[in-house]
């Protein structure tokens, strides 16, 4: 008795059980479809597909956020600190004695600090005090003493860095 039954010829390959059946697939196993290993190839090459647009998503965000933490802190050594001896440029606005291209300056700085996050702190009270200097900065065109004078009080230094500077 084969495996297959007694009653059974044998046949090569064409049958399940015939003695090459295990070496390669009759015809009904070459076309038969395996409806299951295509969902689980999809749904892997879904979930993979994902995690890669997820991964670049967190990874533009940091780089993005590591960017804004670099330009808020090039522009405050540039426009807020001064070497020994010389005035900063927010000085030198307070003054009077900016030029028009450091107050261009000091107004993309400040419209560029509107639109990032805070580096620590509350974003409505960050967008109010940014969005208050960056204002009186724009005042700084027409010149006066006036401009002057509520620029002097939007640039309030620890006003700002007590709440949002970081340690």
């Amino acid at each position: 008795m084969n495996d297959c039954g007694a009653d059974r010829p044998r046949k090569l390959a064409l049958t399940p059980c015939g003695p090459l059946s295990r070496l390669a697939p009759g015809p009904k196993q070459l076309f038969k479809h395996n409806s299951t290993s295509m969902k689980h190839s999809s749904y892997s090459k879904f979930i993979a597909g994902f995690a890669a647009v997820l991964a670049t998503s967190v990874l533009a965000f940091q780089l993005h956020a590591a960017d804004d933490k670099d330009a808020l802190e090039k522009f405050m050594k540039e426009y807020h600190k001064a070497p020994k001896g010389t005035d900063p440029v927010c000085k030198k606005a307070v003054d009077g004695k900016a030029s028009p291209e450091e107050i261009k300056k000091l107004i993309e700085g400040y419209k560029m600090m509107t639109t990032i996050k805070p580096p620590k702190g509350d974003e409505a009270s960050w967008k109010e005090k940014t969005g208050k200097v960056y204002a009186a900065a724009q005042g700084l065109v027409k010149g006066g003493a006036e401009a002057q004078a509520k620029y002097k009080e939007a640039v309030n230094c620890k006003a700002c860095h007590s709440l949002h500077k970081p340690d």
